[in-house]
């Protein structure tokens, strides 16, 4: 069978974490008549984040800019000083999910507190979420009921004129580049938070991350989310700004993965855990230069599974160009992805790629499998519609082709679990998938979509006997600030 619960992931992240504040040049005109110009051109709110504790909003020292939105003395409390302030958010979310025939509900609260006291700072986010509907039940990652998402703390540390060391220490969503490998699972009811400790460095043009971190495992009932005693990841993530502005970046990594009972699926068997130590190397280049933009990556695994050594690697590439000039700005862009898969059950060799941790969005608001034994090719278009009570309404199409990297490998969901064995068909072809996304900026913190999917098997799908196409209407609100 195909994976029928989308929601746990897929779901708009990068679209909407930039929402709740794409208008912010319309935010900074508002009070126009009531600001001295050079107070106005003095701030620009931050776009807000998934992580969250990446916002920067101490420009709000002001108290005139803070009277500017009723969210300003929210996100900004004196304490005394400048460099000592509180910072508060809250995320509501909910969707509605219609699939073969079953109506799915999924509703989500978040909120944080950020403390800056000089050169430390404590961070706390909780999350309280509830589903129902589901086709089979709910799991942990759709409904954890109330649980810590991260409380950490951090201390800043200056090296030099313009250069900076952070330490970090506690429960964070992570981020690295692109989220393929390291994400933040943010699209399904339950993010992925780690426990661990972080080493980052700040010299404007070069930042380093140096880390070891450990999973945290959902679970059904309030405050039992817990580190997981079975997998961690540690290594070093470095990225190089380049041009004008940081218009352009290089990103270089190296990441080992240790799980002490990883599933012996991908190695072509039907049973069975063994120990998996696997070291991942990578390139990334993405940037802009006018209205064109990529982002490319390259990946290269190794290490042992169940005493099997590994040889995977991964290519990924976005490439696409804005043209503001043409009513409705469209942005035409071109999605592809390859994840090598093992070429034959027990020849003692383990060639399938492992995307660790990837983000919860990766294919589209239906996304039937992970990036494991795949190659698919989407090319996507987004334009604007126009604008209602000042708020945009864009659009966004997409097409999708799914293969099989391999035919000695079977095809896997994006947590990893095999949904289909190799010996199910011969054939590479997967199937094809369009979707269509509207998203309303109703206000600067409600954000309103509403997608409709359909995924049609094919090929080696129809060998397995997974034969009905999977239908997806979606509709979600969110409110953040």
């Amino acid at each position: 069978m195909i994976a029928r619960r989308p929601a746990c992931w897929a779901m708009p992240a990068a679209l909407l974490a930039t929402a709740a504040y794409a208008q912010s040049t319309d935010q900074v005109a508002d009070q126009a008549d009531a600001l001295p110009r050079s107070v106005i051109e003095a701030w620009r709110p931050p776009t807000l984040t998934i992580t969250r504790y990446t916002e920067n909003w101490a420009a709000l020292a002001d108290p005139a800019l803070r009277q500017r939105r009723w969210t300003g003395p929210l996100k900004y409390v004196p304490l005394g000083s400048p460099d000592r302030y509180l910072s508060t958010g809250l995320e509501l979310r909910a969707r509605v999910e219609a699939s073969d025939g079953q109506t799915a509900r999924y509703w989500r609260a978040m909120a944080h507190a950020d403390l800056h006291l000089g050169r430390v700072r404590l961070f706390v986010q909780g999350l309280a979420n509830a589903a129902g509907g589901i086709v089979g039940g709910s799991s942990p990652v759709d409904r954890t009921g109330v649980d810590l998402v991260q409380a950490f703390a951090d201390v800043t540390v200056p090296l030099a004129p313009g250069t900076t060391l952070r330490l970090e220490a506690g429960r964070q969503l992570v981020s690295l580049g692109s989220e393929r490998l390291v994400g933040t699972r943010y699209g399904p009811n339950t993010p992925q938070p780690f426990d661990g400790t972080r080493a980052l460095l700040d010299s404007g043009r070069v930042t380093a991350s140096l880390f070891y971190l450990v999973p945290v495992v959902a679970g059904p009932r309030n405050f039992d989310d817990g580190r997981s005693r079975q997998k961690a990841l540690w290594g070093l993530y470095a990225t190089r700004w380049l041009g004008m502005g940081h218009a352009a970046r290089i990103d270089a990594y190296a990441l080992v993965y240790h799980d002490r009972a990883a599933s012996l699926q991908v190695a072509g068997l039907d049973h069975g855990t063994g120990d998996e130590r696997r070291t991942t190397l990578g390139l990334r280049a993405a940037g802009q230069a006018g209205r064109a933009y990529w982002d490319g990556e390259a990946m290269v695994q190794t290490g042992r599974l169940d005493g099997r050594p590994i040889h995977a690697w991964s290519l990924a590439l976005r490439a696409g160009r804005r043209f503001p000039a043409i009513p409705g700005k469209p942005d035409l862009s071109l999605h592809a992805d390859l994840a090598t898969g093992d070429k034959a059950a027990g020849d003692g060799r383990m060639e399938g790629f492992n995307p660790l941790f990837p983000k919860g969005k990766y294919f589209g608001e239906l996304s039937p499998f992970g990036p494991r034994n795949l190659i698919d090719i989407h090319p996507a278009l987004a334009f604007t519609l126009g604008r209602i009570n000042g708020g945009a309404v864009q659009l966004g199409l997409t097409a999708m082709a799914y293969w099989r990297q391999s035919r000695g490998d079977g095809v896997y969901d994006i947590p990893g679990h095999r949904l289909h064995a190799a010996s199910a068909g011969q054939a590479r072809f997967l199937g094809k998938q369009a979707e269509a996304v509207m998203t309303w900026q109703a206000t600067r913190e409600l954000a309103l979509t509403a997608s409709a999917s359909r995924f049609v098997p094919g090929g080696f799908l129809v060998q397995a006997g997974a034969t009905q196409p999977i239908d997806l209407v979606a509709g979600e609100a969110l409110f953040r600030f």
